[in-house]
């Protein structure tokens, strides 16, 4: 067995990786993004974000480094912060929502893990969207669920997707 070499944090926070990647625990965690079908998605939704970003009072970042624990960072496709909350290089503030979308060669327990980590962390609204399939996901300690209505949305609060628009967008 190959010992794995681990980085400490602040290796980490002081390096630059292509595409970012998550540390857990020492480890660095590859992300899979660099494809068309998700990053047309990613860009998309961002674009949704900051065209309602005074409206919904919210700043939106794609792949900002949020430190879930002292050990662990967690890249998200888009943050959501509220435009309350402190600007910082890297959050240590819970995002009102935390986007991962999709790759192929996701797997469900890397999600799972990513998801663990938001929750405990204390994100309120974790989306998980798939481009290939076109469906959508909000998650929390129990489970996945797709929306009921085909509407993303942030409870009181104006913040609201459809699914149908955002995704009529990728055509």
């Amino acid at each position: 067995m190959v010992a794995a070499t681990l980085i400490s944090v602040d290796e980490y926070l002081s390096t630059a990786y292509r595409p970012d990647c998550d540390l857990v625990d020492g480890h660095l965690l590859e992300r899979n993004v660099g494809e068309y079908d998700h990053g047309i998605l990613q860009i998309t939704l961002g674009a949704w974000f900051l065209r309602h970003r005074r409206e919904w009072n919210i700043r939106t970042v794609t792949e900002l480094r949020v430190q879930v624990k002292p050990s662990r960072f967690r890249v998200p496709d888009i943050a959501v912060l509220s435009a309350d909350h402190p600007v910082e290089q890297i959050a240590t503030h819970p995002p009102v929502i935390c986007v991962e979308i999709l790759s192929k060669d996701d797997t469900l327990r890397s999600l799972q893990d990513r998801i663990d980590d938001y929750v405990a962390f204390g994100v309120p609204n974790i989306w998980v969207l798939d481009p290939a399939s076109r469906r959508a996901y909000v998650c929390d300690r129990y489970g996945l669920r797709e929306p009921a209505d085909g509407v993303l949305e942030v409870p009181n609060s104006p913040i609201r997707i459809v699914l149908a628009e955002l995704f009529a967008d990728l055509d």
